[in-house]
């Protein structure tokens, strides 16, 4: 009486699950590599005004004035011009 489809029954819905769940994980994966993802996240390093760069440059101007390769007085000159760079103002009409 033994012929009958036994353990396949099982294997083709643990298949396709398996299938599915190596998709989406690797689909997840992408997601947040490219940096997308997560509650008021624009992209890859850049807000909807487009401060991205300006938080690299000043995070990068901290790490240098923690090392101590720049003084107080430059750190904080070197952080108003990337923060006037970095946030244009609109024309005015």
């Amino acid at each position: 009486m033994g012929a009958g489809f036994g353990f396949l029954f099982l294997l083709i819905p643990l298949f396709w699950i398996g299938l599915f769940v190596l998709i989406f994980s690797l689909a997840g994966r992408r997601w947040r590599r490219a940096g997308w993802g997560g509650p008021g996240h624009y992209g890859p390093g850049h807000t909807p005004w487009g401060g991205g760069a300006a938080r690299s440059a000043e995070s990068t101007l901290a790490e240098r004035f923690a090392q101590g390769d720049i003084d107080e007085k430059e750190y904080r000159a070197r952080l108003e011009v990337i923060r006037a760079n970095a946030y244009p103002q609109p024309p005015v009409k």
